[in-house]
């Protein structure tokens, strides 16, 4: 009797070049105050938080992003990973990162 063959053998993924991995946020409905938000489709900038990081990326002090970092990116050029049974898994290329969330440092840190 051989080893049984799982469907999804593959348990890490790296990203090669200028790109990182990223598991995307669920889309929020609505706001705070309740108000109703559009479908996805109609917000063309989605966030999420990087898992992983290229060594490209790593190695490049230009590039401001460490593994974690909650980011705001365009989905365009983002491939999806099929990983996950919900697949929010994507290798998304650093020029499609809009912006870095940071916590905002305090008055004494200087």
């Amino acid at each position: 009797m051989g080893k049984k063959k799982t469907a999804n053998a593959f348990e890490h993924v790296e990203p090669i070049g200028d790109r990182v991995l990223v598991r995307k946020d669920e889309p929020k409905r609505e706001t705070r105050g309740g108000i109703a938000l559009p479908d996805a489709a109609e917000i063309p900038t989605i966030t999420g938080r990087i898992v992983t990081i290229s060594a490209a990326v790593e190695n490049d002090d230009e590039l401001p992003l460490r593994q974690y970092d909650k980011i705001l990116f365009h989905p365009k050029n983002a491939i999806p990973v099929d990983l996950e049974h919900d697949n929010q898994l994507f290798v998304v290329p650093v020029d499609d990162i809009v912006a870095v969330f940071r916590r905002s440092p305090s008055p004494d840190a200087e």
